[in-house]
């Protein structure tokens, strides 16, 4: 598939793959981009984790605050209380790393599959961000 030149100058997969590691580039293909509905695509699907990857960082830190008060209380209720303590905080942190390795799969699956030319539409926000893209 012929993905064009892209307003940045590169080649539009080359623009549209960058944007998924490079968060700066999406932005700046998003604003300065007028023809090239690939970029656009990859731009707004891009912004889109992004911004969903914030919301989710949020509530894990929120999370974390509330299971940590919660640790504290039962660490001193004594040693069973610490045992149930340091179990939470174990699930908690593959939780964590669950979360970062699937954010990290995500960004590199998109940037390969923009940088081969394909409409490859993330769960959720590839719609979200077709619908921005043809607007």
């Amino acid at each position: 598939m012929d993905t064009g030149k892209s307003a940045l100058g590169l080649d539009g997969n080359l623009a549209a793959a960058l944007g998924y590691p490079i968060g700066i580039i999406a932005l700046i293909s998003l604003i300065i981009e007028k023809e090239n509905r690939f970029v656009k695509f990859h731009a707004w699907q891009a912004i889109l984790l992004y911004a969903a990857l914030i919301v989710v960082w949020i509530a894990l830190v929120v999370l974390s605050i509330i299971l940590g008060v919660i640790g504290i209380a039962a660490s001193a209720a004594g040693s069973a209380g610490s045992a149930i303590g340091s179990v939470i905080g174990l699930l908690w942190t593959l939780v964590w790393l669950a979360v970062f390795l699937g954010a990290f799969i995500a960004i590199i699956l998109a940037a390969v599959k923009a940088y081969g030319g394909n409409y490859f539409k993330l769960p959720i926000i590839g719609n979200m961000a077709e619908k921005f893209a043809n607007k």
